[in-house]
């Protein structure tokens, strides 16, 4: 199975250039650290920031520059700090070319539930729902099953819903899954060592396979 760092290592050969690009709490924000030198592209950060640069080493940090995952950053040359309304008039207007989030659940029609688990303590959806309302293109960084082993990709969510048929593409732990157009995950890639039995074993939503399935490649 793959860690987070490969995950997100894999998720950074979906980004093209001249995208803005918004980076989720958790796995999608380490995918600034994977990155193409090549490529010229902008993160933004719901909190207000537009050029984040990869994580910062220690002589780095500034404790003031921080995303919305309060986690330190690093700024770009020519990168901007605006306040949270001016960033979600940039997100609801459309300017966000790809969006890359965490997710609790994926259905097989592309919902996705990932701000709340009933019965537990949140502070609110933060910018999820703006963010998979708005954006051009989702995918999502996950593990493909929970902690007691049941799957997060289903046939339906179980959860509260934060939006409906907006997931394109999935990368977890075990695979790289792209939602077809009449529902389904599209099987593309599984991770190394793992089988695509296994893959079938632990996906409890409709699993499309076409033909030979490659693994996934790091290089």
């Amino acid at each position: 199975m793959l860690t987070k760092e490969q995950i997100a290592q894999r998720i950074a050969k979906e980004v093209k250039n001249g995208q803005y690009i918004n980076l989720g709490i958790g796995i999608p924000t380490l995918v600034a650290n994977y990155i193409p030198a090549e490529l010229d592209v902008v993160l933004q950060s719901e909190n207000g920031l537009l050029g984040i640069g990869p994580f910062p080493t220690e002589e780095q940090i500034d404790p003031d520059l921080i995303n919305a995952g309060k986690q330190t950053v690093t700024m770009l040359p020519g990168s901007s700090l605006f306040n949270s309304a001016e960033s979600f008039a940039m997100i609801r207007g459309g300017h966000v070319h790809l969006t890359i989030l965490g997710a609790m659940e994926v259905s097989e029609n592309g919902d996705i539930a990932n701000w709340k688990i009933p019965g537990k303590m949140v502070k609110g959806m933060g910018g999820a729902m703006d963010l998979v309302a708005s954006a051009e293109n989702i995918i999502v960084a996950m593990q493909h099953c929970s902690k007691d082993g049941k799957s997060k990709l289903l046939k339906e969510c179980s959860l509260p819903i934060t939006g409906i048929r907006c997931v394109k593409k999935i990368v977890s732990d075990l695979a790289v899954l792209e939602i077809a157009p009449d529902g389904g995950f599209i099987l593309l890639e599984r991770a190394p060592s793992v089988s695509v039995e296994e893959i079938q074993e632990k996906t409890e939503g409709k699993l499309i396979i076409k033909g030979e399935i490659p693994e996934m490649s790091f290089n």
